[in-house]
């Protein structure tokens, strides 16, 4: 797509290097651009993404929404993706542009930021994470699944937020398990801003603070929602994230 203030086609197709092509919306504007990156199973039209490329669009900011393969309007299967094969496709999108990049990642997209700033580390200059969930396939498995992932290679639930089920890949379960963080630390210097909801029925608000002591950098805030649950999608924690967003930019 070349430099972030070149005009860019509201959707385009970004081949991820194996033919797959990953859907892609770009909006121009000034830098750094905030780069959106989805939770599990999740898409780049959820609530949350959409309201961004909103307040972007009014603050004359760049924008990037994405689908991993296998998810929305990108190509692939969705049984194939693993953790790897999709910070793979980030570092796809974030290699097909210029310019300095402020990642907000939700739940699963908050893991991926980790990993791709810890990939692009002279790009990426600050992060924004909405209930992230780095380690999840470590603390959020209990012994009966992880038998299961190992026996029939994949997990079939209900979904809380969707009509069809949550699928879990032994896959998936595989590469996070190589891909963990909170063990160690995490070398990112930039600004980190960590919302998390205490009413999480999926993720434990005790893993921002996990995060936030595992991160490098001095700059890094911690922000509890009482009652907010796992999605932050109402218009109050909307407003949270637009208010933390813009103060972060404006701190660049």
């Amino acid at each position: 797509m070349g430099d972030l203030s070149a005009a860019g086609l509201p959707a385009a197709l970004i081949d991820r290097g194996d033919g797959t092509r990953l859907a892609c919306r770009f909006r121009p504007g000034r830098g750094p651009a905030l780069l959106f990156l989805p939770g599990y199973a999740s898409d780049m039209l959820g609530e949350k993404a959409v309201a961004l490329d909103g307040w972007a669009q009014r603050h004359g900011r760049a924008m990037l929404r994405f689908d991993y393969s296998g998810c929305g309007e990108s190509e692939g299967a969705f049984e194939d993706g693993t953790l790897t094969r999709w910070l793979d496709d980030t570092l796809a999108i974030v290699d097909s542009c210029d310019g300095d990049l402020v990642l907000v990642g939700s739940s699963m997209g908050g893991w991926l930021m980790l990993l791709a700033a810890l990939a692009r580390p002279i790009r990426v200059r600050a992060l924004i994470g909405i209930a992230a969930a780095p380690d999840f396939t470590d603390w959020g498995f209990d012994a009966e699944q992880r038998a299961t992932l190992r026996r029939d290679g994949r997990i079939v639930e209900p979904s809380n937020y969707s009509d069809e089920p949550f699928v879990t890949t032994r896959g998936f379960w595989e590469s996070g398990q190589a891909s963990l963080l909170l063990g160690a630390g995490i070398a990112f210097d930039g600004p980190v801003r960590l919302l998390h909801g205490q009413a999480d029925g999926d993720v434990p608000w005790i893993t921002a603070t996990r995060l936030a002591e595992a991160l490098r950098s001095a700059d890094v805030q911690t922000i509890l929602v009482k009652d907010g649950d796992h999605r932050l999608s109402r218009a109050d924690d909307i407003a949270l994230l637009l208010r933390t967003v813009e103060t972060v930019l404006e701190s660049l």
